[in-house]
């Protein structure tokens, strides 16, 4: 797996996954735009559709799905994780952490993005994140991800595979290309939270 160089004081890893496993997945959603939503942003611990947060059409993974091409993705993220636990050593030291919650395809249109800073943990419904990943699906020059604290952007080359801590240190936005489309794979790593499993899993059969 060819690693993309962070700086290691930036606490961020970065691997690239096959770029025929990104096809599969964009592919796949889009054989699946009946199950889609628009992107919401959760503040204060509600969730709500805000425009001028974030722009997106979202497409929501259980955790135990193992069918094709999820069964691939996350034999490549776990391989990610490890390389990313032998980068940081510290993290074999916490209790057991892994994928939680249903993770996400995100696609933007061009103006459309994540367009404010944030963190993946700034509220309690969320303290269980540790880690979020997150993998560029295709290459878009001008819209990588911009880290504030950092002082980085990750671009958004396809198949790469960042990941990073999910507090306030890493405060982060989207960098919004007004050209292009882009599509992501995103989702956290963390301790168990099996009410919130729940709660996702619902909503997940709801949609």
């Amino acid at each position: 797996m060819i690693e993309h160089k962070f700086p290691y004081e930036s606490f961020m890893g970065g691997w690239y996954m096959p770029e025929k496993l990104c096809d599969d997945i964009v592919n796949y959603f889009h054989t699946q735009s009946h199950r889609t939503n628009k992107g919401e942003v959760t503040t204060f611990g509600k969730s709500t559709v805000q425009p001028d947060w974030k722009e997106a059409t979202e497409l929501m993974i259980e955790v135990p799905d193992n069918t094709f091409p999820f069964r691939d993705y996350k034999i490549h993220l776990q391989e990610v994780m490890n390389n990313y636990q032998k980068k940081y050593i510290e993290l074999a030291e916490m209790d057991k952490i892994e994928l939680v919650d249903c993770y996400q395809i995100q696609y933007y249109k061009p103006s459309e993005g994540f367009k404010q800073w944030h963190c993946e943990r700034a509220c309690k419904k969320f303290q269980y994140r540790v880690l979020v990943f997150m993998t560029y699906l295709n290459d878009v020059d001008d819209g990588g991800t911009y880290f504030k604290y950092q002082n980085l952007t990750s671009p958004a080359k396809k198949g790469l595979t960042v990941i990073w801590p999910s507090d306030w240190t890493h405060t982060h936005k989207g960098q919004i290309s007004h050209t292009k489309e882009k599509y992501i794979v995103t989702g956290w790593v963390g301790f168990k939270n099996e009410w919130y499993c729940i709660f996702r899993k619902s909503k997940f059969k709801k949609s």
